[in-house]
């Protein structure tokens, strides 16, 4: 079973690898990261780059847009497009299960976002450090990390959608309105929810663990040691309430959604037909 799966992830990772996104998003991370930098530096008065600490701080809503929509789309389109082409059928008809190929898929996905991320932030961390502006490495290896799970779990839903979809396009564009549903829509839902119906901060904060993005959000602002009141009264009760549970906490949130797809994924791949 591993030989397979290691076959098979070694050739999503070589498309992934020549494919032109690997290249745009690592190449969007660099410049991303640079210009929260300027960005972060003029908004304190300074000139040139800002330290890590202000730099990790900005990026994080940037990943938030970037990274959920790199893995999603990554995700939604293996599948799908190896049944439009007739290679999802050749490949079962070898001596291959489905849950083989499904794990070959996410591995190697998986390292080509691993490896996309750490390119991207890795460059903006050098770059920062030869312009004398490192405060806080810590931290950038703290967001690079959470980073990829967030990534992973991203892509789990990514696979999820393709497994249930027969072509290409279609998953990808329902990749797109799932992600477009966790940036924006989520979050209005939940202002609008919490003043319509008079949520308590307990269960506003329940509600947000079931946004992988917020989850992120929240757990990359308390792993940098930045204060999480800057997210409201939710982020106040969270630290109160749970201090230094919520490292679990998260880490529980973030598995479900990278683990819960992939069982889906896995049950309809073994029993929809490849063609």
């Amino acid at each position: 079973m591993a030989s397979n799966t290691l076959c098979i992830a070694r050739r999503e990772l070589r498309d992934a690898l020549k494919s032109r996104w690997f290249v745009l998003y690592t190449l969007a991370f660099v410049v991303l990261g640079l210009a929260v930098s300027f960005v972060s530096a003029a908004g304190t008065g300074g000139t040139g780059f800002s330290g890590f600490g202000r730099t990790t701080a900005g990026l994080v809503n940037l990943i938030l847009l970037v990274v959920p929509l790199m893995a999603l789309t990554a995700g939604a389109a293996t599948i799908a497009s190896d049944r439009e082409r007739g290679m999802l059928a050749y490949l079962l008809s070898q001596p291959v299960s489905p849950v083989e190929v499904l794990l070959g898929k996410y591995i190697g996905l998986g390292t080509s976002l691993l490896a996309a991320i750490s390119l991207g932030l890795g460059a903006c961390a050098v770059i920062l450090s030869w312009r004398g502006g490192v405060s806080s490495p810590q931290a950038i290896l703290w967001l690079a990390g959470l980073s990829f799970v967030l990534a992973l779990g991203m892509l789990s839903v990514g696979i999820m959608i393709s497994s249930l979809t027969r072509r290409a396009s279609a998953a990808v564009g329902v990749a797109i309105f799932v992600w477009l549903t966790l940036v924006f829509v989520s979050d209005l839902a939940l202002m609008t929810g919490a003043v319509a119906l008079h949520l308590r901060i307990d269960e506003l904060f329940a509600l947000s663990l079931h946004n992988p993005l917020q989850v992120f959000k929240m757990w990359s602002l308390h792993a940098i040691d930045a204060n999480l009141d800057v997210l409201g009264p939710a982020g106040l009760y969270a630290v109160e309430e749970y201090g230094r549970s919520l490292h679990a906490i998260f880490t529980t949130g973030l598995s479900v959604w990278i683990v819960l797809p992939l069982v889906v994924a896995s049950l309809v791949l073994a029993r929809k037909s490849p063609l």
